[in-house]
Formats: structure tokens, sequence, C-alpha cells
């Protein structure tokens, strides 16, 4: 008997997640455990498997919609089935995406799409390919004008269609932004490229700002980072500390490991450095949890991993206990892993302090945000090169500026300031990261 199949929650934080790809296609057989499709939650692209067998009947989402947890989003059931009712009492519970059904089930697939601002009628959808309802709606229909629709009449939004163009962000030069048929032939004459924005085009419509719909890692972004400095009192604090005793400790660590092909790196001490200071100074270690502070027995470092989406954290467990070589593996494995969207939800989350390093980039120093409930975060600088005093001399010296982070909640001034001096007392001496 067929049944409507709805998206599960994939990961304890994901609130809706982006269908990035079908595995399955109408009229494919299922088998239980077998891979539906691929998708995008906030912190990465995970597989939606099948608890059931039977034959797609029909899929009620497009790859690129977001969904809810248990939107319908496909039907499964024995071959030959009528799915019309399905079909009904899907998009009547809020499916808003045209429905691809299979050859029995035609008459669900005339349905059109609920959304598309000037949605074609019943005959007109029968009449058109699936992907020309997509195309609809993903690019003639895609919100940039007054009301979040684009301003065009029909005419444009099929000359559109017809030669694949995306007409968000196009200003056109029609009574109020309205983009007219001139406007279209132009951008055609042009090639199809819409000009840098702001420049006028050849007919005088000038083309707005390029639009990207927020993906679900930047809308996950956007959402804790906003809650972190608008519920954590934020405090910071900076040292600069002498890095030429870690950097020389970094090339004797190079040259040992030439012949294994290995490398470490000057974030890889800092991790290590990172945890022996907590262990130092273990209250620096601990999370606000509403009603209580909980101070770890673990020494968990997340790990702040740019990827092309924005920023994910993977986790260094037991920092602490594992060595720089064993940490540096670990760091190139998961940052790896994050940049191709394939890290585990586990591998993200539960770290006790983070460190983020702009260091590559020549930053000297700034103030990053914490990432709740972690109490702190360490935001590291580039080394510098410096003129210092030593000895009395004035000499060239490498500086490195660290500034900590701070939940007040939880670490207090004189807390922070004394795993900063135990952190520099590390770092000065990276012998004691042995002992």
């Amino acid at each position: 008997m067929a049944k409507i199949i709805g998206l599960p929650k994939l990961s304890p934080t994901m609130d809706e997640g982006v269908l990035a790809r079908w595995a399955k296609k109408v009229g494919d057989e299922v088998a239980i455990d077998d891979i539906l499709a691929e998708v995008e939650t906030d912190k990465a692209t995970m597989e939606f498997r099948s608890f059931d067998k039977g034959f797609v009947l029909a899929l009620l989402a497009e790859e690129g919609e977001t969904l809810k947890p248990d939107a319908p989003v496909i039907i499964l059931g024995n071959k030959g089935e009528d799915v019309s009712a399905l079909v009904a009492q899907a998009k009547g519970g809020g499916a808003a995406a045209a429905v691809k059904a299979a050859p029995e089930t035609a008459a669900a697939s005339v349905a059109t799409t609920a959304t598309a601002p000037e949605a074609a009628t019943a005959s007109e959808s029968a009449k058109a390919p699936a992907t020309a309802a997509a195309t609809t709606t993903t690019s003639a229909d895609a919100a940039s004008g007054e009301g979040g629709r684009v301003m065009a009449s029909p005419v444009v939004r099929r000359i559109a269609r017809e030669h694949e163009l995306d007409l968000r962000g196009v200003m056109g030069s029609g009574p109020h932004g309205r983009i007219i048929k001139r406007d279209v032939d132009a951008i055609v004459a042009a090639g199809g490229q819409p000009q840098a924005s702001g420049a006028a085009a050849p007919n005088g419509a000038r083309v707005g700002p390029r639009i990207e719909k927020l993906s679900q890692m930047r809308k996950t972004i956007a959402r804790r980072l906003t809650e972190s400095k608008q519920t954590v009192p934020h405090f910071y604090l900076t040292i600069d500390v002498d890095a030429e005793p870690l950097l020389a400790a970094r090339a004797q660590m190079l040259a040992a490991l030439e012949k294994q092909n290995e490398k470490v790196s000057v974030n890889d001490l800092l991790i290590k450095a990172c945890a022996v200071a907590l262990r130092l100074v273990p209250e620096c270690n601990a999370s606000f949890m509403g009603d209580s502070i909980h101070y770890h027995q673990r020494v968990d470092i997340s790990v702040a991993v740019a990827v092309p989406d924005g920023l994910l954290t993977p986790v260094v467990r037991d920092a602490d206990k594992k060595g720089v070589l064993q940490i540096a593996r670990e760091v190139r494995e998961l940052a790896g892993r994050a940049k191709e969207k394939k890290l585990k939800p586990e591998e993200m989350s539960d770290g006790t302090f983070s460190i983020s390093n702009l260091g590559m980039f020549d930053i000297e120093s700034f103030s990053a945000v914490i990432n709740p409930p972690e109490g702190a975060i360490l935001a590291v600088g580039t080394v510098r090169d410096e003129a210092v005093v030593r000895d009395g001399q004035l000499v060239a010296g490498k500086r490195l500026r660290l500034t900590l982070s701070c939940d007040h909640r939880v670490v207090d001034g004189a807390i922070g300031a004394r795993w900063l001096q135990a952190l520099r007392g590390v770092l000065e001496r990276p012998v004691t990261m042995l002992l």
C-alpha cells in the first residue's frame, strides 16, 4: 500500500534542510536502507536513507528546495498504484513543489506549482515538461521586486526561460523598474550575460545586485552568532608573545619529519599549547549552562575551518593527550572532509574551547565571537617581524598577538589572564608541551 514518506531530522540541530540531489527517480525500486536523496543540513550534506521498500510513485519536492523536518517528500508503494489522493493530501499538508509522478499517476503530475506568482493552468502544465515548471519558479519567478516578486510580464518570463536567463536582480526600464521586452532583448543581444551591478545596459536598463539565497550553513551561522553576541557577555584579553621559540621548535620537528613526508603547522602547535594551558588553568575549560557551570574533565578543541559556504568547527578530541604530529594528521583529515561537507554532526559538536586562526591572511589581531556553550575562544594573528629589546640591545624578533574572547558568566578577568599567562609560558618554552 502506498504511503507518504516525510523528511527525517538528520542531525540534532537540523531545523530545515535543502534537498540537494535525488538518488532515486519515479519508477525506481527501493530497498530498505537505500539512499533516497542527499540533504544539505546546517553543517553537512547527509544521506537520506529509506526505512521502507517499494517503488517510487511520486517525488513531492524538487532538488534545491528548502524543507522542514517531516515535510512530505516522496511516495513509496506497489508498482502501478494510483497515488493521486496521496499527492493531494501531501499538497494540502504544505508541499510547495510541483510533483513528478509516474505515468500511471499522470493526473498528479499536471498539478501546478502553487508558489509561482503567475502559475500556469493545469492544461498548460500538462503540455510543458516538468523541468520547464522548475525553470519558471527558479529563474523567471524568483524574488527580487516588490513583495518578493520579479516585476515582468508573462511574455518577458517566456523569453527568459527560452534563453535560460535569471531575472533576479535585473532593474527594468519600465514603470517602477518593471522588466519589459526590450530589457530582455538587450541582455540576449549582449550574449545573455547581465552587466556588472549598477552598470547601464544598452537600452538604459540597470542591473541590480547579484542575489544569492542563504545556504543552510549561512543561516545557521547568522542565527548562532547573532544569538552569541546578543546573549553572551563578551570581554577580550590580548597578549603579545615571543614566537621565536615556537618557530624554532617547529623547524626542529619539520627536520625530524622530513624523511616521513610529514608536516606540522604553527596552528597544530597552538592547539597542543592551548590544551596544555587548559589543563593548567581548568577554570577556563568551562561552559555556562543556564543554572549551572560545567567544568569539563576533557579537553576537546574546536578548530575553525573556512569553507566556501562559511565556517565549520571540527573538534580535536582529547587534544591534551595527543602528540603534535597526531594532532596535525587529525586536523588535516578533518579540515579536508569539512571542505567536502562530509563531516558527521558528532565531529563538529561538544567542543570545550575554540581556536580561530587568521594568521595565514596576514591579520595581526582580531576578536572572535564565542561559539556557545563554550566559555572562550582564542583568536590567533600572524607572526610578525618586529624590533625587540633583548639583553639591552635592539634586535629583530618574531611576535605573535593572541586575543582571548571570554564569556564573563563563566570566565572572569583574572581567570582569563591566568590562562593567557599559562599559554605564554608554554609557547615561549615549547618543551613544556612534552611534560
